[in-house]
């Protein structure tokens, strides 16, 4: 098996892509870029140099990844969100040296439209809402909505919103699948079946 790529779509020699990923029209991945297995890169999406994407990943139409940015395995990236990489850009100062670096963890998602401002931490299986601007880092399994976004609520694997406090100590089910979650002193994690 090898990655399908549209002939619109410019990928660079040296380009790391995995099997069974597929690239669509008009997209550019550039030479450094390490990209995983099964994987799927909507229309218009630019990955540069310095990106690391898992296995799994999904990166809807009209995204950019920077340099910078490394999405582990089954990430959503929706339509048109944003990544950034430098904190403070102005057109007249380079500051290719000031880079910062976003990790987003396992199994988060990305709704359309949100932006993530460069040097933060999305936790595993977080679920960023669409239009929402994340400007500090994001705990496991936490619903963030709004601009700034606040923390709203919590979410399973499966993508459904738990019925826990954001703080405290408390246990819930995924109403979908079943698989428990804990909550405590404020960080949600799975404490399975």
């Amino acid at each position: 098996m090898s990655a399908t790529i549209h002939p619109s779509a410019i990928v660079d020699k040296g380009a790391n892509i995995g099997d069974g990923t597929r690239v669509w029209h008009w997209t550019h991945i550039c030479a450094g870029a390490r990209i995983g297995e099964r994987c799927s890169f909507g229309q218009n999406v630019f990955v540069a140099n310095d990106v690391i994407v898992g296995n799994n990943v999904k990166v809807q139409n009209n995204v950019s990844i920077y340099d910078g940015v490394v999405l582990e395995d089954d990430v959503f990236c929706g339509p048109s969100m944003v990544f950034t990489n430098v904190y403070n850009p102005r057109s007249a100062v380079t500051r290719k040296n000031e880079y910062r670096r976003t990790l987003v963890k396992r199994g988060a998602t990305i709704g359309a439209n949100a932006t993530i401002v460069c040097g933060i931490t999305i936790g595993e299986y977080a679920f960023i809402a669409a239009g929402a601007v994340i400007n500090r880092d994001v705990k496991p399994y936490a619903i963030m909505a709004g601009v700034p976004a606040r923390h709203i609520g919590w979410m399973s694997q499966h993508g459904d919103r738990l019925e826990l406090p954001l703080n405290g100590t408390a246990e819930a089910a995924c109403s979908a699948t079943g698989v428990r979650y804990k909550l405590q002193e404020g960080i949600c994690s799975c404490s399975g079946k």
